[in-house]
């Protein structure tokens, strides 16, 4: 559901009602936002009235421990728990009083609701937006005990779990709602919670879980009507659809096999209400026993499956539940021949059309897929206007609240409408009435049709949805300031491009260069096309006047293609190698000293090299949830691409000047680079934006996007202010003052003192070492002014001398068949 115009009533601070998992989350992602929660939940029962306030207050303490310890993490940083005033339901409920929206998050129970929001009528001021958090119980039911004042303030807002990452905000309006309301918390949602905001109708489950019960009931069906394990299905329901690499199963037990049942049983309890051609979902006979063996998923230690120890690797190891014994059995890592050739299929549409339509007679696989994707096309298409105006709102649902990459309509689009349709009538399988409408819709010639979207330039989505209520194509809604790259150049077309790398008009005078490499790898295409592009004189620089470096993609930017390094590095190309990391350092500076101002907008990983890229920009819009680190350590090398000569000036920055004391040392300075030096040497990755400011690879100037849909159109304001006011190009320096030997002999002390530990290993004190050497400037008299050129000579040098090295070859071997670091 987009938003448009900022609205005239203003969030400025939130109550939150119930501290229990997703209360207290919630809370914790509005004070992400930099926005104070008042956070309340009940007494303990049986607490004396003149118990001391701790006392009274320990389930709402439990709660925020519990949010300062959660992995994934809660708090962007641990410093947005100060926004948090906690208290609970009979001291402080006055509290909310000077709340601008209020959101009851207590337990699945019509009762409690409404017992607590009679009780929140005595203190919430008139006006005031009182929302629900229920995952499926009607919202006119919870509405019904409100008195008319607060009526038109009331209605469901559906978060998913953790709140946090989970990007899905179901807006549910009562008859009554003030759609003024709504759209003042759509918006609050949008911008400041970066969430994608659906309306759903007051129907049961709404719609994700509408969606996603019925697909998850439907695997568990065909599960057992086909003899297939648990492990199985989850391979079958992964990755290969574009579903989370969890699977059915091993999502269950992340989310909760009770939660999952309370779904189910909420939708039996409601299901006589509506029409729906799957009303029986009673739970599977299996589950129905987990239940009553408490075994509840990742909470009780087993559900679906049962932890069982570690590989040689160090991955977990789980042993699956036998469905039909009721034990567990050790994983056999299953395949099927058809997922194995659809691994060679890169587009997921494209794999998805290739598993559909694969010969059942010859596959287990196919013949598993047939009736759990068409099933639900056919089950999505009949929803359609019970729980949602449109097809986008379900395809949005599922996307950002199941994580699916593709909705059930584009999945079906993608699997080809007509030839879908084609197979199920000859199987003499029902058909959706809704897709009788879109095939009888006359397509033109021209067109790709039938299908639920088609392309179209000339809207500011880039796209139009088909609507069986109307049978006509109608724009797919935006919010304004939502934009992406693919839109844009369906619109504006393409600059210039090579392998790597693209440049895009974004119209106004600004420019961007995408990446579109494996995993945004930084490889010589990238490089050469961003050198090509910023340097004085080129093209570009005189059409354009600034530039934004992001993408569209899942990631900014892994760092450096290592595969490409190792290679040359085994061959003993050396001259390759120092010509290529000579090539990298140039392109930063490019980046760095270009006549326009370049922003870089990072987002999902951004390691190594394009931490490096980031550093060296006029500005950065950073998504905020940024996962940034200069991790060469981990594959035995140090940054080599102007990294540490950045961290050198940050840290001169943080300690303002040299200023020795009686020992010769610059002692400010000294601690920023002990910092940093750490950051470095430990490959340190931050959990999100802020913390990532935290670690110095952001400054305080740049601010942040919440919402990932518009970090382009910030990227973009962004440097188009900095073009406005006038932006000259910083000129390279020669008079940095290098931190010199004695910073170096510290912290090669420091290095001495953990190998003598045995925190590092060997490998691990030389890589630190050479850190120690590049942040320093090497082994001069401190003070000693040198120019960026000099560091940049120091940071190769390192980076030359450790590609030499057995281990660090070995390390970076390890780290690109596994992901994962290899400390030797």
């Amino acid at each position: 559901m987009p938003t448009s115009n900022t609205p005239a009533r203003q969030i400025r601070k939130v109550a939150v009602l119930g501290a229990g998992t997703m209360g207290s989350r919630i809370a914790a992602h509005i004070a992400n936002a930099g926005v104070p929660v008042v956070l309340l939940d009940i007494v303990p029962p049986g607490t004396a009235a003149d118990a001391p306030k701790a006392v009274r207050d320990k389930i709402v303490l439990g709660a925020l421990d519990g949010l300062k310890k959660a992995k994934p993490a809660a708090f962007y940083t641990a410093d947005s728990a100060r926004l948090l005033t906690l208290g609970n339901f009979e001291d402080d409920l006055a509290l909310i009083a000077d709340c601008d929206w209020i959101i009851e998050v207590v337990a699945e129970n019509l009762d409690i609701k409404h017992a607590l929001l009679e009780r929140v009528q005595q203190h919430r001021r008139p006006g005031t937006i009182l929302t629900t958090n229920t995952s499926g119980i009607p919202i006119a039911s919870i509405a019904a005990g409100l008195s008319d004042e607060a009526k038109p303030h009331f209605f469901g807002t559906h978060f998913f779990n953790p709140p946090r990452y989970m990007r899905l905000l179901e807006i549910i309006p009562a008859a009554a709602t003030d759609a003024a309301d709504v759209a003042t918390v759509a918006h609050f949602c949008d911008q400041r919670l970066g969430k994608a905001v659906v309306r759903s109708h007051d129907t049961p489950n709404f719609i994700a879980n509408r969606i996603g019960t019925f697909s998850m009931g439907n695997a568990i069906r065909l599960m057992m009507a086909q003899g297939l394990s648990i492990e199985e299905v989850d391979t079958l329901t992964g990755s290969a659809l574009g579903w989370p690499k969890t699977g059915t199963f091993r999502l269950g037990d992340l989310v909760g096999v009770d939660v999952l049942a309370h779904v189910a049983t909420n939708f039996s309890a409601q299901a006589a209400s509506i029409h729906d051609e799957r009303q029986d979902v009673a739970l599977a006979p299996f589950i129905a026993k987990m239940l009553e063996n408490k075994w509840l998923g990742d909470k009780t230690q087993q559900g679906f499956y049962k932890k069982a120890g570690r590989d040689e690797q160090g991955r977990d190891q789980r042993d699956f539940l036998d469905w039909q014994t009721l034990e567990y059995k050790p994983s056999t890592r299953p395949k099927f021949p058809a997922i194995e050739m659809a691994k060679n299929v890169e587009q997921t549409g494209a794999r998805i059309a290739q598993l559909l339509h694969a010969d059942p007679s010859h596959d287990r696989a196919a013949a598993f897929y047939w009736p759990l994707l068409t099933e639900l096309f056919t089950y999505a298409a009949n929803r359609v206007p019970e729980i949602a105006d449109n097809i986008v709102e379900i395809d949005t649902a599922m996307k950002t609240g199941f994580n699916w990459e593709l909705g059930p309509f584009e999945m079906m689009d993608a699997a080809g409408v007509r030839a879908t349709t084609e197979k199920m009538r000859t199987a003499g399988l029902p058909i959706a009435a809704n897709v009788e409408k879109l095939l009888a819709y006359p397509h033109a010639l021209s067109e790709p049709g039938p299908t639920w979207y088609k392309d179209d330039p000339t809207t500011p989505s880039g796209r139009q949805y088909f609507d069986p209520v109307s049978s006509s194509y109608k724009p797919v809604p935006v919010a304004e300031g939502v934009s992406s790259l693919a839109v844009i150049k369906k619109q504006r077309g393409v600059v210039r491009k090579n392998a790597g790398a693209s440049v895009v008009d974004l119209g106004n005078g600004v420019a961007a260069i995408e990446f579109h490499s494996k995993m945004n790898a930084l490889g010589d295409d990238i490089v050469n096309l961003i050198t090509q592009t910023l340097k004085p004189g080129s093209q570009q620089v005189a059409d354009f006047e600034a530039f934004v470096i992001t993408g569209d993609a899942a990631n900014f930017s892994v760092g450096a293609n290592l595969m490409q390094l190792l290679l040359t590095v085994q061959e003993e190309e050396w001259d390759e190698v120092e010509l290529a990391v000579r090539a990298f350092q140039n392109m930063t500076q490019v980046i760095k000293f270009c006549p326009r101002p370049v922003v870089v907008a990072p987002y999902g990983m951004c390691l190594g090299g394009g931490v490096e890229i980031s550093l060296h920009a006029a500005a950065r819009q950073p998504h905020a949830e940024l996962y940034m680190g200069l991790v060469e350590a981990g594959v035995g090398l140090i940054p080599g691409g102007g990294g540490c000569k950045e961290m050198v000036l940050r840290s001169i920055e943080a300690g303002s000047s040299i200023r020795p004391d009686a020992r010769g040392e610059g002692v400010e300075i000294f601690e920023a680079l002990k910092k940093n030096f750490e950051t470095i040497a430990k490959a340190t990755v931050s959990t999100s934006a802020a913390e990532a400011r935290g670690l110095g690879f952001l400054r305080p100037s740049d601010s942040i996007t919440i919402n990932r849909e518009r970090l382009l159109t910030d990227a973009k304001l962004k440097a188009r202010v900095l073009a406005d006011a006038g932006y000259a190009a910083p000129v390279p320096r020669t008079d940095i003052p290098a931190p010199g030997e004695n910073a170096l002999a510290t912290l090669k002390l420091a290095v001495w003192t953990m190998r003598e530990g045995q925190y590092i290993s060997d490998h691990d004190a030389k890589v630190a070492n050479w850190v120690a050497y590049a942040l320093c400037g090497g082994a001069v008299t401190p003070g000693t002014p040198v120019s960026e050129q000099y560091l940049l000579d120091l940071e190769r040098e390192a980076f030359l001398s450790l590609c030499g090295e057995k281990k660090t070859q070995e390390r970076i071997a390890f780290t690109l068949k596994t992901g994962k670091p290899l400390r030797n």
